[in-house]
């Protein structure tokens, strides 16, 4: 093995840990804190052939163990991976042959995943790990082919697979409903994981953004209020849709909040929204941002199949209905804090189907604090004084509305 080649591996590694540490400052754990032998180092990535075959390559430097299934709507190839650090270079990872999409990055503590999009139905006719006896590294190897839709289906359903999403569970204790509880707040910072949401033009992840108002957020109400807060999630960790709900209801949560940072094509359109829930969008715009927010379980390796049984039919639930009511007063209240101090859009209050927003007892809003497609909002977004600011004005407007309902929980 060359002296070269291992410089080159352990400046990789290197540079992973300080890009993961300085994507969210304050979030993520510092160099010094994380064991690097801990953690599977994949350094790079390869992708080769045509729209009959295709190899995918990844380069590692431990030993990995992995596991792999296929999920349909759309075709996908799904790896799972213990927590990996992800050293490659972005730009290598462009999809070729049967690839339409890559997708990789955290699902949960300790593990990862890669997400690998197919531009129709799929079969792998080899899945291996190779050693590279020069360096005493490994590579994952697998050889994917275009398969028929019964073919596809046939491999599908003869999987056994147990669906793990990441849950948040053991960060919220449960509460029973007719318990003497504080008045709570469920804070749901977007994305988070494999599922990275918007990218802004300088490089800035939504996923980064939501957490880190959030975190300020729930500090700001715990210091200012006697309210109870609870984050669905407090580390770079994937959350199915789901999940989140179910987080929301479990801790007996008043009001949820959900916190997002969108990308739009029309770079010039910039300033704050608050969405809540309906089943007809209240403008194609809504519609949009609806639809890619709920794609967010596909991205990370997830079937609409494995959504809880809890929140189906909400729309037509009596009780959601009543909830609605107090949600866009919540809605109200978000919009007149922000008024003067935050850039608005125009008609800042939208609504449309969220599946994020479906808890049913619960008053829920989506604020989309800006769009990351804009310079001047991405600079906003990055920058913690604005934050905090931010932060401030959602601690006077669930006061606000919690005044206005009577100050008691549900």
């Amino acid at each position: 093995m060359s002296s070269g080649s291992m410089s080159y591996r352990a400046l990789v590694f290197l540079a992973a840990l300080i890009m993961v540490a300085w994507a969210a400052p304050g979030l993520a754990k510092s160099a010094t804190e994380r064991k690097p032998a801990e953690s599977l180092v994949a350094f790079d990535f390869r992708a080769a052939g045509d729209e009959v075959r295709t190899r995918i390559v990844m380069e590692f430097e431990q030993k990995p163990e992995f596991s792999y299934h296929l999920l349909a709507s759309p075709h996908r190839l799904v790896v799972d991976l213990p927590e990996t650090v992800f050293g490659f270079d972005e730009k290598v990872v462009e999809p070729r042959g049967l690839l339409s999409e890559i997708r990789y990055g955290a699902m949960a503590p300790g593990r990862s995943r890669v997400v690998f999009t197919a531009i129709g139905p799929v079969k792998a006719e080899m899945a291996e790990i190779r050693k590279n006896e020069t360096d005493g590294t490994y590579r994952l190897v697998f050889d994917i082919a275009a398969a028929s839709d019964r073919e596809f289906e046939a491999l599908v359903n003869q999987q056994d697979w147990e669906i793990r999403t990441g849950s948040g569970d053991d960060d919220v204790p449960e509460v029973a409903p007719d318990a003497d509880k504080p008045f709570t707040v469920a804070i749901d910072p977007g994305h988070g994981g494999i599922d990275t949401g918007a990218k802004g033009r300088g490089g800035t992840q939504e996923k980064d953004i939501t957490l880190a108002v959030s975190k300020a957020l729930k500090t700001a109400l715990e210091s200012e209020t006697d309210m109870k807060v609870v984050l669905t999630r407090n580390d770079d960790r994937f959350i199915s849709l789901g999940e989140r709900v179910r987080l929301a209801r479990k801790a007996a949560a008043d009001l949820f909040v959900s916190i997002h940072a969108d990308s739009i094509r029309v770079r010039g359109v910039r300033g704050a929204t608050v969405y809540t829930l309906s089943d007809k969008a209240s403008d194609d715009m809504a519609r949009q941002l609806a639809a890619r927010e709920n794609r967010s379980d596909l991205i990370a390796g997830l079937s609409l199949e494995d959504e809880p049984d809890t929140v189906a039919d909400i729309l037509i639930d009596l009780t959601r209905r009543e909830t609605q009511v107090f949600s866009i007063g919540l809605a109200r209240a978000v919009i007149d804090a922000f008024d003067g101090s935050v850039k608005l859009i125009n008609n800042p209050i939208r609504s449309a189907g969220f599946r994020v927003l479906q808890a049913p007892e619960v008053p829920s809003v989506l604020v989309e604090l800006g769009y990351l497609s804009n310079v001047e909002d991405e600079k906003l977004l990055t920058d913690p004084k604005w934050r905090e600011q931010i932060a401030s004005l959602l601690v006077e407007a669930i006061s606000a509305y919690r005044a206005k309902v009577g100050g008691v929980s549900n």
